[in-house]
């Protein structure tokens, strides 16, 4: 079942790196426009609009790339932190499932680990 949007967290990697592969993946330019601490575009996918958010240092070191769509090449977080981490050699973390906001506190740190190594399950304090 597809996620209605996507959103991963990349540790230390540069901007223009993530533009470089966004561009690859969907064959357009993100041309970011700054809005604060956050950066937006709109890429498409299949003729649907997708918003992308990119806010840096989103929690320490971690970056957040959040698709706010449905509609994407990727079903779920995890087959985008994949994506991303083949792709830019950095480590992604993303959510086990969708996140909302009755979870539990416990289970809400729980989180993906992917690397080289593949994918581990890990507990993320955020906060």
């Amino acid at each position: 079942m597809r996620q209605p949007d996507i959103e991963i967290y990349l540790k230390d990697v540069d901007q223009d790196a993530v533009s470089a592969w966004l561009e690859q993946v969907f064959a357009m330019p993100c041309a970011w426009q700054a809005r604060g601490q956050t950066f937006k575009c709109t890429l498409r996918y299949g003729g649907e609009p997708i918003p992308v958010t990119w806010l840096p240092k989103a929690v320490g070191k971690w970056h957040s790339l959040l698709l706010e769509s449905d509609v994407s090449p990727w079903v779920d977080d995890l087959a985008c932190a994949r994506d991303a981490q083949a792709a830019l050699q950095v480590q992604v973390r993303c959510a086990p499932s969708g996140w909302s906001e009755e979870e539990e506190e416990e289970t809400a740190d729980r989180w993906l680990k992917v690397t080289d190594e593949g994918v581990e399950e890990i507990v993320w304090r955020t906060e």
